[in-house]
């Protein structure tokens, strides 16, 4: 019996860089701020909208808008979908690199 190899596990939309960060900066905490997200990762606005724009379509983050004073504001979080394509994404790349595919 052949058994597939991890890779097949890994979750398309996480493989750009940018993707990854942000899902991996949001599934510690509820929700982040725009701003904040956009300097822990170190992008543009326009790369981090964009990234999580495509994100939101596949159902993996929540982009919700909101009002801080009268400043607008934009949270990201999470949804329980990306939390889950998340788990399985990093199970994946630990058994890549932890050898386990060879077993």
């Amino acid at each position: 019996m052949t058994v597939e190899h991890p890779r097949h596990q890994l979750v398309e939309a996480l493989s750009h860089p940018v993707r990854f960060s942000l899902v991996a900066a949001l599934n510690g905490v509820e929700s982040i701020e725009f701003g904040t997200t956009r300097d822990q990762l170190q992008v543009s606005d326009s790369v981090l909208s964009r990234q999580a724009t495509h994100l939101e379509s596949l159902g993996i983050i929540e982009i919700r808008k909101g009002y801080v004073g009268k400043r607008p504001r934009t949270w990201l979080a999470l949804t329980e979908n990306g939390r889950s394509q998340w788990a399985s994404h990093v199970a994946a790349l630990q058994a890549i690199a932890g050898g386990h595919a060879f077993e």
